[in-house]
């Protein structure tokens, strides 16, 4: 197997690395902080211009339909720059599903996101572990009544639709299509500028075009649940790779006792510890998005391995990167606090280091039985 990038998906790195170090400039994201808006719409704006929010869409709705490995360069991109933009939540938890599982009518709410003039969104967490789903559908006539509760949702209140799986009836898993003023929207704190709500359905009657696809068999929440796992991580993989880089250069350029931090040995250590982390991500970011493409057997095995190391030794290379910063590195005016925030709240959306433990030992012991 073979993890280089093709020269398609260089060159489509490039132009995504090329373009947020233009528009995610550090004066331009100091300004949108105390702004108060909940992303920068002119850098979505800028993607989407350039075809990047388009990568993973239907030809039919005007994208490239291409797959989890270039979804994965692009989220890699945004966290690398830790851009404040709607491209985890509308890609990976609502675009993916669609572009597979929607009927055409359902398909033609990608139009939008491609030309960014919208934002999409998926409920991907409820109360306790990943990927417990609770809330349930009941069929009434020829519509669905909708209970639950759904945790950290990402622009909830700014999303034209909110994917929300539920377990209907008799059937299975379910993934529906719900407008944003059907439900109550909670705000919830957030680590990082993204607004994140609690979103409950108290008896939310939706109509049978609302079920992506038509059908409740799981199959859509089953692309749901890996795409936001395979996003997150992503996330996280960029994230790492540019605390990295700013700590790199910190230590190459920051002098104590009239010597560079790089030339001590305890300081290139701890360097080369965050970057065996980093790498360590990256191996399993890289071999989950290609099982994805692939559809091979062990996709949440690699997953989990993947959602372990971002939730585990990613979160202290984290730590390791402030520390070798020093006092500077708590400052909230130097941009390494949003890599940190970014990288805890990764974390948390994938259950924490444990919760990925146990869930890789229950797929490994039912791959042995």
């Amino acid at each position: 197997m073979d993890f280089n990038l093709d020269e398609t998906q260089q060159e489509l790195r490039g132009l995504a690395a090329d373009l947020l170090a233009r528009e995610a400039t550090r004066e331009r994201l100091e300004a949108f902080e105390k702004s108060g808006a909940p992303y920068e719409v002119g850098i979505w704006k800028a993607l989407a211009q350039a075809g990047l929010l388009g990568i993973c869409l239907p030809e039919e709705q005007g994208g490239a339909g291409l797959g989890p490995v270039e979804l994965t360069v692009i989220l890699r991109e945004i966290g690398a720059r830790v851009a404040p933009v709607p491209g985890y939540a509308s890609l990976a938890l609502a675009a993916v599903p669609i572009a597979r599982h929607g009927t055409a009518e359902q398909k033609s709410l990608l139009a939008p996101l491609n030309e960014g003039e919208t934002v999409l969104t998926g409920a991907y967490r409820e109360i306790g572990p990943a990927g417990v789903i609770n809330t349930t559908a009941r069929r009434d006539g020829d519509a669905f009544v909708l209970t639950g509760v759904k945790t950290f949702v990402p622009y909830a209140a700014e999303a034209s639709r909110v994917l929300i799986p539920a377990r209907v009836e008799g059937e299975g898993v379910g993934v529906f299509l719900v407008e944003p003023s059907a439900v109550s929207i909670t705000p919830q704190p957030s680590a990082t500028t993204e607004p994140l709500a609690r979103v409950e359905l108290d008896g939310v009657r939706v109509g049978a075009d609302a079920l992506l696809g038509g059908v409740a068999d799981g199959a859509a929440w089953e692309t749901l649940r890996r795409s936001a796992v395979a996003g997150a991580v992503a996330l996280s993989s960029g994230v790492i790779e540019g605390a990295l880089n700013l700590t790199t250069e910190y230590v190459k350029t920051r002098e104590q006792f009239e010597r560079p931090l790089a030339q001590f040995q305890a300081v290139t250590m701890q360097i080369g510890d965050v970057y065996i982390a980093k790498r360590a991500l990256d191996v399993a970011v890289w071999a989950g998005a290609w099982r994805l493409a692939e559809e091979a057997d062990d996709i949440d095995e690699v997953l989990a391995i993947a959602s372990f190391n971002a939730a585990d030794p990613v979160i202290k290379a984290l730590y390791t990167c402030q520390h070798l910063h020093g006092g500077i590195g708590l400052d909230v005016t130097y941009p390494l606090h949003r890599y940190f925030a970014w990288a805890k709240h990764s974390g948390h959306l994938l259950g924490g280091a444990e919760d990925q433990l146990d869930t890789l030992g229950v797929l490994v012991a039912a791959r042995e039985a």
